[in-house]
């Protein structure tokens, strides 16, 4: 298991970035411009079943891709709420873009690695993208210096963009002898594993979730690491826990996709009816009823879900541990971000009238992209059980939070 570097006597304050400056990451040309693109290529996107490697580059011209990246390799270790927010603004655009930057957090998983395999990596800077599906876990066997890996996983998001794959293979029982394995990661160049093109979903099509697999592959020690372990560095970021960050970049999609169907069914709400003396939808009191209910839903969930990752985050800065409360009220947010933003996106797709049964009406996207983000099982009804027993003093089930 690799060892964290010794902590620094320096308190890391200065990780903390403020509110003016988050403003001009999501500002800049970068990040205004990769929003441009993705809205004029949503159907694009939708169609090929991901997102093309040229909008994965003005992705790491936004720094999306950076954020997760060590200091020590020119990354911007951002603090969780200031990147979420990113992806929570991108999912406003496209749901499937979303979710795939989303994954700009995936390098808090490789700063587990050894720093011989980190600086491989990020020899060519820091704008370094991974992706992997890690299940279904595949036995490995031990050689000298290493593992032969074969197998095929699903999920991989985004990984007809990547720049390195990870997969899962099982490692040492985690507690007693009876408990599951341990998750490892192994990680190698795209290049390296083969992409099985199988994503045919009905929402989230432009992610490229598609299967990985590999056969009789070696991959070095150097190269695997525990799943979801400590980073090897002295950043906030990397004493963030990683599996409840994994459940908040998934919700935050819902967010960004409840935003953009409140504002898709407020835009008709003045159009004109087609059957004559019917009132316009902005005249119905259930239509203006559903407008309020849902905004105040969608502040009321995103409140929530960003003041338990502040609270972590500030808990950091202070050179504390997040308590296994505070983990808890992380991933019970997240869970409640994702269900409340796909029951806002379905209740403004039911009062946005008939329109919205055209394949070509977004709201037909925004509701398709929603439910997905709810079966992810970072995020599932299972969670809301999780956070309950913790929340009643009893056992936390395993692997969780």
């Amino acid at each position: 298991m690799n060892k964290p570097f010794p902590p620094s006597p320096e308190r890391i304050s200065a990780a903390r970035l403020s509110e003016a400056e988050f403003s001009q990451l999501t500002e800049t040309v970068e990040f205004e411009t990769l929003l441009a693109e993705i809205a004029a290529r949503q159907g694009e996107i939708e169609q090929g079943r991901h997102v093309p490697r040229d909008i994965v580059e003005l992705m790491k011209a936004a720094r999306i891709f950076r954020s997760a990246t060590p200091k020590r390799f020119g990354g911007d270790a951002m603090a969780p709420h200031h990147f979420l927010k990113m992806v929570d603004k991108i999912g406003t655009v496209d749901g499937s873009a979303a979710w795939v930057a989303a994954f700009g957090s995936a390098n808090t998983y490789t700063a587990a690695l050894s720093l011989e395999a980190q600086e491989i990596i990020y020899a060519d800077g820091p704008d370094q993208v991974l992706a992997g599906g890690l299940h279904p876990v595949q036995e490995a066997t031990r050689v000298e210096g290493g593992y032969k890996v074969s197998g095929r996983w699903k999920f991989a998001s985004g990984c007809k963009g990547a720049d390195w794959i990870g997969v899962g293979i099982a490692g040492a029982p985690d507690g007693d002898a009876g408990g599951p394995p341990r998750v490892m990661m192994a990680v190698a160049p795209a290049s390296e594993v083969e992409i099985i093109d199988c994503w045919d979903v009905s929402g989230m099509q432009g992610t490229g979730s598609h299967d990985t697999a590999v056969s009789n592959k070696f991959y070095a020690d150097i190269w695997i690491c525990e799943r979801g372990a400590p980073g090897l560095f002295d950043e906030p970021l990397y004493r963030y826990p990683a599996m409840a960050y994994q459940a908040q970049v998934h919700a935050a999609c819902n967010l960004g996709l409840a935003r953009a169907a409140i504002e898709q069914a407020k835009s008709v709400s003045g159009a004109a009816k087609i059957t004559a003396g019917h009132a316009r939808l902005c005249d119905r009191g259930y239509f203006l009823s559903a407008i309020g209910e849902c905004e105040a839903d969608l502040r009321s969930a995103r409140a929530f879900f960003y003041e338990a990752a502040e609270g972590a985050w500030d808990s950091l800065l202070r050179g504390d541990p997040v308590s296994p409360d505070q983990n808890n009220l992380m991933r019970l947010s997240a869970a409640q971000a994702a269900k409340v933003g796909a029951a806002v996106v379905q209740r403004c797709y039911t009062v946005a009238g008939m329109g919205v049964i055209a394949k070509s009406n977004p709201m037909q996207r925004y509701l398709r992209d929603a439910m997905v983000v709810t079966q992810h099982v970072a995020v599932n009804e299972m969670n809301f059980e999780h956070a309950g027993r913790v929340l009643s003093g009893l056992d936390a089930p395993r692997g969780y939070p």
